[in-house]
């Protein structure tokens, strides 16, 4: 089994900052990829950002500039700072990963609960 399990978000003014952290647990032989999507109400779900084992990284074209993603490979973990926050920010943010475990040869993606954050003044 795998979990993930996210940290962070809450309340913010426009312009303000936030952090979120995942970490993944569990029989886990390899993380291809760690990230975080969003989906805000009415919309459909959308890549924000996402980190390779190799250290590539991208991001949507909308938090370019504004959201840094970092992963830490030998802690199965990865966080993402974001700075001037904009209420079209506002979304629950969940956190995923590639997970290749102990009970698999193939990757799977996980995901972890979701936290909401909200961009308002």
């Amino acid at each position: 089994q795998v979990q993930l399990v996210e940290s962070g978000g809450g309340l913010v003014q426009p312009g303000g900052s936030l952090r979120l952290s995942c970490a993944a647990s569990g029989s886990i032989v390899s993380i291809n990829v760690m990230g975080w999507y969003r989906q805000a109400p009415g919309k459909q779900r959308e890549l924000v950002a996402a980190a390779t084992e190799g250290g590539y990284t991208d991001y949507a074209d909308s938090v370019k500039g504004r959201f840094t993603i970092s992963r830490d490979n030998a802690k199965n973990t990865v966080e993402m700072q974001m700075s001037n926050l904009k209420p079209e920010d506002t979304a629950v943010y969940y956190c995923y990963a590639g997970v290749r475990s102990r009970a698999s040869p193939i990757y799977e993606k996980y995901w972890a609960q979701g936290t909401q954050v909200t961009v308002s003044s």
